[in-house]
């Protein structure tokens, strides 16, 4: 999988202090550039921005899928991490009393494509998803 390239993602939140420090302290995200209005991260390896927008604006009505008996939140977004990695940032989110959407737990077991997956919500209400594989070159069995 290194021969990927970097994803870039921009997300809408309102309280761009609190997402800051969210992404920055929270998850351990180093921040690059940024305005009054919007900030870049280093996310596991690709760019988030978080871009400020005003309170006004109604937030967009979340939705979920069942997937393997768990309601995954649609939209959300993630990273897919080595498992070592993984594993680390589930203590490390543990520990901060993060609530999960879905707890850490082995999707799909014993079946193509078995997965570590958690699911949590930053301060405005995105759904994130990080997930990993004990074998990467599952990432798209079927």
């Amino acid at each position: 999988m290194s021969s990927l390239t970097p994803f870039h993602l921009a997300i809408p939140v309102q309280d761009l202090e609190l997402c800051r420090n969210f992404y920055g302290k929270v998850l351990g995200c180093r921040e690059g550039r940024s305005d009054t209005h919007w900030v870049d991260f280093d996310f596991f390896g690709h760019q988030l921005v978080i871009h400020q927008k005003p309170a006004a604006e109604e937030k967009l009505k979340k939705s979920s899928n069942p997937v393997d008996g768990h309601d995954v939140p649609v939209p959300h977004f993630g990273v897919v991490l080595e498992w070592d990695a993984w594993h680390r940032l589930k203590d490390s989110i543990s520990q901060k009393n993060i609530e999960f959407v879905i707890e850490p737990y082995i999707r799909f077991q014993g079946k193509p494509g078995e997965q570590a997956t958690m699911f949590f919500l930053d301060p405005e209400g995105n759904a994130l998803e990080f997930k990993s594989f004990k074998d990467p070159t599952n990432l798209f069995a079927t």
